[in-house]
């Protein structure tokens, strides 16, 4: 799980990285990085909506995707800011497909 420090809370945040972030898409995910100078740890957002299914559904792509990121919070730069948006497809797909799409983007975009 991840700590209060690592995750985004406030929606501005959200909205300056899906703005201002670089973009890698994939089949069941959108990662939207962007990197600061800033001295604190990397933070996450996750942007779920209801296109990916019932409640149930996207707490579980949710918290799949939270486990992901926290497995790769000690590779991801210091002062990295990172939104990841689940697409409807991500409803089907199990968690190893998941994390590699995840962590594909997370080393092409955010590696330490």
């Amino acid at each position: 799980m991840l700590a209060r420090g690592n995750r985004i809370t406030r929606g501005a945040d959200y909205r300056s990285v899906v703005r201002g972030g670089s973009r890698c898409a994939a089949v069941h995910t959108v990662t939207y990085v962007v990197t600061t100078s800033e001295d604190r740890p990397a933070r996450f957002g996750f942007i779920v909506s209801k296109q990916v299914g019932t409640a149930v559904t996207r707490n579980t792509v949710r918290r799949r995707l939270k486990a992901v990121c926290s497995d790769a919070l000690s590779q991801v730069r210091p002062g990295t800011d990172v939104v990841i948006r689940a697409l409807p497809a991500a409803a089907s797909a199990d968690f190893g497909l998941l994390r590699a799409e995840v962590t594909r983007c997370l080393h092409r975009r955010a590696a330490a």
